[in-house]
């Protein structure tokens, strides 16, 4: 005979095996880093993955690039805020192409 399960406990674990879990992070940190950088900055820019605390973004052109990187501090608090389980510490841009 079956055990019976909580149906959420069924849904975590397809959302494991689906990967919709990481669908939905992604989907998270891109509004985070949209509503962060801005509009101005926003469209000019596609978020990548976080990897060991350095977030990916990959950026239009060098000007974009290096208003991010005046603008880093404030962008990275307000990360932290926005996103606390990511614990983002540093932003690398690579120029390339934002769609």
């Amino acid at each position: 005979m079956f055990d019976p399960r909580k149906l959420a406990d069924i849904l975590t674990e397809l959302h494991a095996r689906r990967g919709y879990a990481r669908v939905r992070t992604e989907e998270s940190a891109e509004e985070a880093w949209r509503e962060a950088v801005g509009e101005k900055l926003g469209p000019q820019t596609r978020v990548g993955p976080v990897k060991r605390g350095t977030l990916e973004v990959t950026v239009a052109n060098s000007m974009v690039a290096q208003e991010l990187q005046f603008q880093k501090q404030q962008i990275l608090a307000r990360l932290a805020d926005l996103l606390p389980d990511e614990k983002i510490r540093d932003i690398r841009c690579k120029i390339g192409s934002v769609r």
